[in-house]
């Protein structure tokens, strides 16, 4: 048998094997290419300060010789220093106990849909919004419901959200504040009328990219008490510069994260990556100092690719949402055939940029105003947002 005929038998016995709901899709993944402007994958365009990185080598020196033992399955120090961090940066005093790490929010995420969720049950979100909510969620044998958003403001109101809710009864909501990938935060008024509308479900608000919120803008943290049903997840993916070290979290009451433990696997978070995540934290200042700097480029072009005659959408987050694209997919190719990788998301009409460096900034707009002459103007059709892919889930934060 020849290899090509090996491979292909391969294929069908492991397709034959495989759930058949797993069957024809394509696994998880933003374009990864080497480009000279890369601003599709809301990472920091910073590196690690330089002290952070030597305060992380003397830290690291101790846990090596120790990697025999395993890590601390409670991962003490480091909930003792996500607390002292939410306390500052949100001003929520919660308590080690309501602390919830994992490798990625993806992976607190994934405990929750594996405790709350299952066979039988239903998980609800609000489309156009982060795809790792229905991938999660229906990986791990859950029914997942596309809720929908306003179609031309992509907004989401109080009395939208709760009929929906009440209409199919879900053991998961999952709202995003900023939501991803349109960068607007939601009113309380939305989070408060699904805990109403849906008594039976754990509400998730995913706060990923919480520290780029404009001024004002409250956090959900301030409603944990009281709310032993809502969880507020975030990350140090974003704000943090924090991407490769892979550490997302979640506040909720501690009865709720007790039952987390019922389905995390052992020592799920290496000696490493706490110990890292630990530094990180203890240097929370120097890491958050490139935040205005991002927010700044953000408000730029927003600004400019509105005085271009597209629409961006006023954003919350480290990156923006900018329609009037009559081809967006011709869009998005010509902006990488000028070196500049930007995220199709699936939206027509619609393309998001993450804000990167000033000198980054500065590349995209002078494309875009290259571009706009003949790929900014009046659409024929009003914006819809189309299925997206497996292949095409938004960002692991």
């Amino acid at each position: 048998m020849s290899d090509s005929s090996t491979a292909s038998w391969a294929s069908v016995e492991v397709d034959r094997l495989l759930r058949p709901d797993l069957r024809g899709r394509t696994a998880y993944g933003a374009p990864q290419l080497d480009v000279p402007v890369c601003l599709n994958t809301n990472e920091s365009s910073y590196p690690v300060p330089d002290v952070v990185v030597r305060a992380a080598l003397d830290a690291l020196e101790d846990d090596l010789v120790g990697l025999n033992r395993y890590p601390d399955r409670e991962f003490t120090d480091l909930r003792k220093a996500l607390t002292a961090y939410l306390e500052r940066q949100a001003g929520v005093a919660v308590t080690p106990e309501q602390l919830w790490a994992g490798n990625g929010s993806n992976e607190v995420l994934a405990h929750l849909v594996q405790a709350f969720g299952g066979p039988g049950r239903t998980a609800l979100g609000f489309t156009p919004s982060y795809s790792m909510h229905p991938i999660i969620t229906e990986t791990l044998g859950t029914t997942w419901v596309d809720g929908l958003r306003e179609p031309e403001t992509f907004g989401l109101t109080a009395q939208a959200a709760a009929a929906q809710a009440r209409q199919h009864d879900p053991s998961i909501v999952f709202l995003c504040s900023p939501n991803n990938p349109t960068g607007t935060a939601l009113p309380f008024e939305v989070i408060g009328g699904v805990l109403a509308a849906a008594p039976n479900a754990v509400v998730v608000v995913d706060e990923a990219y919480a520290e780029f919120a404009r001024p004002g803008t409250p956090s959900a943290l301030s409603l944990l008490a009281g709310n032993p049903r809502l969880v507020v997840t975030r990350t140090m993916s974003k704000a943090f510069a924090f991407a490769g070290g892979r550490l997302g979290y979640l506040v909720a009451s501690a009865e709720l994260v007790d039952a987390l433990r019922l389905v995390r696997l052992p020592y799920h978070l290496s000696t490493p990556t706490q110990t890292i995540a630990r530094v990180a934290l203890e240097h929370a200042e120097l890491m958050l100092s490139t935040v205005a700097a991002i927010k700044a480029q953000r408000d730029r072009i927003v600004t400019e690719l509105a005085a271009l005659g597209a629409t961006p959408v006023p954003s919350d987050s480290n990156f923006v949402l900018f329609g009037g694209l009559p081809d967006e997919k011709a869009t998005w190719q010509a902006l990488l055939d000028r070196g500049i990788l930007v995220r199709d998301v699936g939206i027509r009409h619609h393309l998001r940029v993450t804000a990167g460096t000033v000198e980054e900034t500065t590349q995209f707009l002078a494309a875009m105003a290259e571009l706009a002459p003949t790929h900014v103007g009046p659409l024929a059709t009003p914006s819809t947002v189309d299925p997206l892919p497996f292949e095409t889930a938004e960002d692991d934060a």
